[in-house]
């Protein structure tokens, strides 16, 4: 069976090197690989795949575009408008996603179970993932720190219940910071979360960041998202219980 990871760039990604160690240690005979797709090109790659193909894990710029591309949805990957993973099956397409399961198990390995006060960074698909995350976590009205008004998230946010309030500054004080902006962008508010108790920084390449690097408390890399993230598509796509040991030792920072 094959697999494979789509987005623009792509030749960054550690998801090949995290789905083959899992496909090696459940002893299962399936390629994965890094496929450089845009969205014009994305309706073509789709119609190509035979039934061979078992899933696609998607990245940027693919997880909105590919929404209306698939035969059925889950309720999180619509409520959230992003698809991460589309599932092949029997000649439908299935889209799912794990991005908010990868930030509850990131967080929750670093001992945050629930928030009171959050903020996050950025208004993209990510970020409303983010939000997707922080409602399970109890946060229902986070800040969310954007340049221009997110409109897409803040429809999202509605369907997930979640009233976050839209600001240009990092608030006085909160319990949990999640940055979804991409390496660099986030550089500016490193010198103000000093006394930040925990940050989740999704960027894990450069790591640390600038934000990571100055955070006192609790740092979460985007290296543990991704790893989370991409067990539950291991999950979805194969259908067995994702050996989490044996693909985080695939990926450099978290070994062991």
């Amino acid at each position: 069976m094959r697999a494979a990871v789509l987005g623009r760039p792509i030749a960054h990604s550690l998801s090949p090197a995290l789905h083959r160690a899992a496909y090696a240690a459940l002893g299962l005979d399936w390629t994965y690989d890094a496929v450089d797709c845009g969205p014009d090109e994305l309706p073509a790659f789709l119609s190509s795949l035979r039934s061979d193909w078992a899933g696609l894990s998607l990245t940027m710029p693919l997880k909105q575009a590919v929404l209306p591309l698939l035969d059925s949805v889950s309720d999180l990957a619509r409520d959230v408008a992003a698809a991460n993973t589309v599932v092949l099956s029997d000649g439908r397409r299935h889209g799912e996603n794990t991005d908010v399961h990868g930030i509850l198990a990131a967080l929750a390995e670093a001992g945050v179970t629930s928030v009171e006060r959050a903020v996050v960074l950025g208004g993209g698909a990510t970020a409303r993932s983010a939000l997707a995350a922080l409602a399970s976590l109890g946060c229902t009205s986070p800040t969310l720190v954007v340049r221009s008004e997110p409109v897409d998230t803040l429809a999202a946010a509605d369907r997930l219940g979640v009233q976050p309030v839209v600001a240009s500054a990092l608030p006085a004080s909160y319990d949990l910071l999640i940055s979804t902006l991409p390496a660099g962008a986030g550089d500016s508010f490193a010198p103000y979360v000093r006394d930040v108790p925990a940050l989740l920084d999704v960027v894990y390449d450069p790591w640390p960041t600038a934000l990571a690097a100055a955070c006192g408390g609790v740092v979460v890399s985007g290296a543990a998202m991704l790893l989370h993230q991409a067990a539950e598509q291991v999950h979805l796509m194969t259908g067995f219980k994702p050996p989490v040991d044996a693909m985080r030792d695939a990926l450099p920072g978290l070994k062991g």
